[in-house]
Formats: C-alpha cells, sequence, structure tokens
C-alpha cells in the first residue's frame, strides 16, 4: 500500500442507535481511526453538508477520501459504497516551453498515461525574461499570465481526462514558473538582490489556484531564485543526497543548473547558459519538433542528417547526402535544426577539419563551406546553413556550461576523476549524443558509462512525492544541507570561461580521448 499525498478509505460504519448517538462526524473519525489512519483528520463544511441523505443512502457503507494539507488529512471527497479502486493523482513538470503530466494510479503507483502540451506562456515570449517584463508591476496582466499557466495545466488534465477524478498533485517548476503560477510578479527572480516573493509555498488548495482538482497542489521548493523546484525535484528522483558515492547533477538549458555531493554534503549553483542550446539565436535552429535535424554525421566530405519524424529502419530512408544534395522521397524534410543537432555539427566540423579549435570556418576544407550575407557558413542540409555566428554563440554557450561545472568542482576541492556518476537532466540530456557533447567539450571527458541521462528527472521527482509523503522530510533535508554558489562572485568566472572557449578546450589534456578521435579522423581523411 502506498504513503501518498491522498488516499481512499472504504468504512462500513455503525448504525447510530440508542446505545451509540455518536455524531455522524464522530463515527467516520472513529472508524478511520479504526482503520490505520492515525493522523488528525478535518472534514470541511462542504463534506458535512452531504452527510445526510447521503450516509443513509448508502446504508452507511461509505468511501472517503482524504487529501494530505502538509499538516494533516484534509476530508475533500465522500461516496456511496466502495470506490477505492478509483484512486488517482497527478504529476506535474510545469517547464518554460513545455508542461507533462501524468495520470498514476495511486493504489499499485502505475503510470496509466502521460501527455504534454505547449505553455501557453509562450505568447509572451519564448524566453522567460520577456514574460516577466510583460507583466511586471500590471496586475491585469500578471492575471493574464497566471492564467495562461493554469490553463496549460489544464489542457494536460483534460487530455488524462482527469479533471474529476485526480485528489492530489504535485507540480515541479523553475521558481518563476511557480511565481506565474502562483500569480506573483516574478521580477525578483532575475533583478537583485534576488529575494524572491515565496520560494516554499508548499500545499494549496487546488480550488484557490483555479484547478479542477478535489485536494491540494503540492509546489518543490526552490533553493533559490535560479535554482528551483525543478531541481530539487531532480535530487528527489536521482538520490544523489542518499549516495555513498560523489554524484554530479547537471540541467542545462537556456540556463544552467548544478549540484554536486553525496549524503555528506551537497554544493549547488545556477546561471545562464545562453539560449543556443533550445534552438535560440541560430538563424535556422528551431525546437525538437518535427522537421528538425537532431543528428548529423560528416563522411567522405558530405554531410548526413537525421531528421525528426523520418524513420530509422535503415541509412536510406532516414539520411540525406548533403555533399551532393541528393534528395530521398521516404522521410521527413529537414526544416531547421535543434540542440542536439547543433552539437553533432560542431563536432563533427572539428574532427573533420572544417572548423579550427576556435570553431572558425575553413572554407578551402569543403565546398558546403560558402559566404552568405558577409559571413561563412556551412551547408549542413539542402538550403539550410549554420552560420559563423552561429558557431561562436554556442561556443560562449558550451564555454558557460563548461565553467560551471569546473568551478564547483574546484569549491568542493574534487576532481573529476572522484566522481562516480555525472547526470544530466531534462530533454537535452536525454538526446543528446555523449561522444558529441564530450568532443566539444561540454561534458567532461570520462568514462561515459559514468555519464547518464537522468531523463525528466523533474517529473520523476514529482511522482515519487506523490506516491510517497515521507519524501517531505527528505526535501527538508536536501534544502537544509544545499550550499549555494554564486558563480557572478567567482574573481575568475570570465578568465576560466573564456579557456573553455576552445574546442574542447584551451587545456586539450583534459581531453585525452577527444584528440585520439581526432588524429583517427584525420589520418582517414587523409587517406
Amino acid at each position: 500500500m502506498m504513503n501518498g499525498l491522498s488516499q481512499k478509505q472504504y468504512l462500513e460504519l455503525p448504525l447510530p442507535t440508542e446505545d451509540d448517538p455518536r455524531s455522524d462526524q464522530q463515527r467516520i473519525l472513529d472508524s478511520l481511526m479504526a482503520a490505520g489512519v492515525e493522523e488528525r483528520v478535518h472534514i470541511p463544511v462542504h463534506i458535512l453538508r452531504e452527510l445526510y441523505p447521503l450516509l443513509d443512502n448508502a446504508k452507511w457503507k461509505i468511501t472517503v477520501s482524504l487529501a494530505w494539507n502538509g499538516e494533516n488529512w484534509e476530508m475533500v471527497e465522500i461516496e456511496e459504497g466502495d470506490t477505492t479502486a478509483q484512486h488517482y493523482g497527478l504529476a506535474v513538470d510545469l517547464g518554460s516551453t513545455t508542461v507533462v503530466a501524468r495520470l498514476l494510479d495511486c493504489n499499485s503507483g502505475e503510470i496509466l498515461k502521460e501527455v504534454s502540451c505547449f505553455n501557453k506562456q509562450i505568447q509572451w515570449g519564448t524566453d522567460i525574461l520577456s514574460r516577466i517584463f510583460y507583466c511586471k508591476d500590471n496586475k491585469e496582466k500578471l492575471e493574464e499570465v497566471r492564467r495562461a499557466t493554469v490553463e496549460s495545466i489544464c489542457e494536460c488534465m483534460d487530455k488524462l481526462d482527469a479533471s474529476h477524478s485526480a485528489l492530489s498533485m504535485v507540480i515541479a517548476g523553475n521558481t518563476t514558473m511557480i511565481h506565474f503560477l502562483l500569480g506573483m510578479d516574478a521580477f525578483c527572480v532575475f533583478y537583485t538582490p534576488h529575494a524572491v516573493h515565496a520560494d516554499c509555498p508548499g500545499f494549496q488548495l487546488a480550488r484557490d489556484l483555479d484547478i479542477p482538482l478535489k485536494g491540494y497542489v503540492y509546489c518543490y521548493p526552490a533553493k533559490s531564485n535560479y535554482l528551483g523546484g525543478d531541481i530539487i525535484s531532480g535530487m528527489i528522483d536521482t538520490e544523489l543526497y542518499k549516495k555513498n558515492e560523489i554524484s554530479v547533477f547537471f540541467d542545462i538549458g537556456t540556463n544552467g543548473e548544478l549540484v554536486i555531493g553525496n549524503k555528506e554534503f551537497l554544493l549547488c549553483g545556477a546561471g545562464a547558459a545562453g539560449p543556443a542550446l533550445e534552438g535560440g539565436v541560430v538563424r535556422t535552429g528551431m525546437r525538437a519538433d518535427i522537421g528538425a535535424v537532431d543528428e548529423v554525421k560528416i563522411r567522405d566530405g558530405n554531410i548526413y542528417v537525421h531528421v525528426i519524424g523520418s524513420h530509422k529502419e535503415d541509412s536510406g530512408s532516414h539520411e540525406k547526402n548533403s555533399g551532393n544534395h541528393e534528395e530521398n522521397s521516404s522521410g521527413e524534410e529537414p526544416r531547421g535544426i535543434c540542440g542536439s543537432g547543433i552539437i553533432d555539427l560542431i563536432a563533427e566540423l572539428f574532427l573533420e577539419g572544417w572548423i579550427d579549435i576556435r570553431g572558425k570556418l575553413s572554407p578551402e576544407k569543403s565546398p558546403l563551406i560558402q559566404e552568405r550575407d558577409n559571413q561563412l557558413c556551412v551547408e549542413y542540409a539542402p538550403g539550410l546553413y549554420f552560420y559563423q555566428k552561429d558557431i561562436d554563440e554556442f561556443i560562449r554557450t558550451k564555454s558557460a556550461a563548461h565553467t560551471m561545472v569546473e568551478i564547483m568542482l574546484r569549491e568542493s576541492g574534487l576532481d573529476l576523476d572522484q566522481a562516480d556518476r555525472f547526470y544530466v537532466a531534462g530533454a537535452f540530456g536525454k538526446h543528446v549524443s555523449k561522444e558529441s557533447a564530450i568532443t566539444i567539450g561540454m561534458y567532461p571527458d570520462m568514462d561515459r558509462d559514468h555519464i547518464i541521462n537522468a531523463g525528466n528527472s523533474s517529473l520523476e521527482g514529482a511522482q515519487k512525492l506523490l506516491l510517497n509523503r515521507s519524501l517531505l522530510i527528505d526535501i527538508d533535508q536536501i534544502l537544509e544541507e544545499m550550499v549555494y554558489i554564486q558563480f557572478a562572485e567567482v574573481e575568475d568566472f570570465l578568465e576560466l570561461m573564456v579557456a573553455a572557449q576552445a574546442l574542447p578546450h584551451t587545456d586539450y589534456k583534459r581531453y585525452p580521448t577527444v584528440m585520439k578521435k581526432l588524429k583517427e579522423r584525420q589520418k582517414d581523411i587523409k587517406l
């Protein structure tokens, strides 16, 4: 039996008699205690009003639904007969671009269905800062953003058909997303002194948030303005804080969030990485959607790409030869390139010698490298170009990511070889090639088996808590043990970042396997 944030209890109540004139309310509370519910149970007035004639009609055989409110159980529904088999809850990852929701059977822990939708906040900007400025100091516009946030969650609930069945919900999201959900101005997240309005909102009545749920919504707490509840949820998922071995947890996107530690200590930090990883600022960049190039290989002077939406049965059906611009009739046509495709492309350009250690294109290396709009670019698919400015922007992004890891290891007094696991969280980590990320110096050169795709750890952590409320104690422990480092206050941050702007790094001895691969590839090219 689950020890989750909700429970359903079937009760066969003793009928009232002259010898037993207890109130209906007390009769239910006593029966719950006899069933093993030891914590205090509050019965709100709207449930009290239902007791008569429901108890008579049900012949005193009822099911009560209880939701945890952070301090005690709250009775949120009373039904005739035994409905304990229908016990559901929701886990939600409230992302700035995408909202993902899972419907769970809270009796068995089984995932019944998972859906996603775009965050409706996108109408005010793909980047979070645009949304913050849109509603800054404007209650009407803030309400628009709040409603869009709630509507995004409700859209997922409609797809799950969960509006009338789920009892509790756990939401994990960054600090800005939670501010918007609660209808709070989020300018404080980005503006000094970064004192946010709320970092531990805890349990809130779903109806107070306009979410059509019977019970409560729990929002994962944040550690700081930039280290939000999605990262705390990731800690619960990976259990990094319980391990003897030292691990690194890295969630990389427009911002990078990083945690290093084990059961003895937790060191954390966060900073801006740049929009390049999500296709932003790249001229032909796009999200990882149908038509996006997500894999790239260069062989014999030709560029081969895989396009999302194409089949992978064989290479002929999913590759397009950009060297000769040969087209295949099957498969999806490329419309742009997403983050994983960009990393593959830059790694391949480097290994082939089409760009140098600074990321500068060498036009003499291939006819696919040409000049357009007064700058060099490479045609990675028919009619699609990756420009020198795109490469430069991406290298700045990868150097920021590398520098965060380097500083955190240094601050903790550790060497990379002391880290047993390197978790990469989020959709980005799920799809990116480990080899390509190491080749360009975004990931450290370490045992590939120790680099672990943590997937959507934000959603996984939300699910774990929904099914096990004892993890609330662990969350408090994590927040207590975390020591936050402000990267902006690190004196040599810019110096380290400049050193990391080379491919894979200025100090190439840090990347022995990359240098070996580079020599082998260059040898093959010469042959």
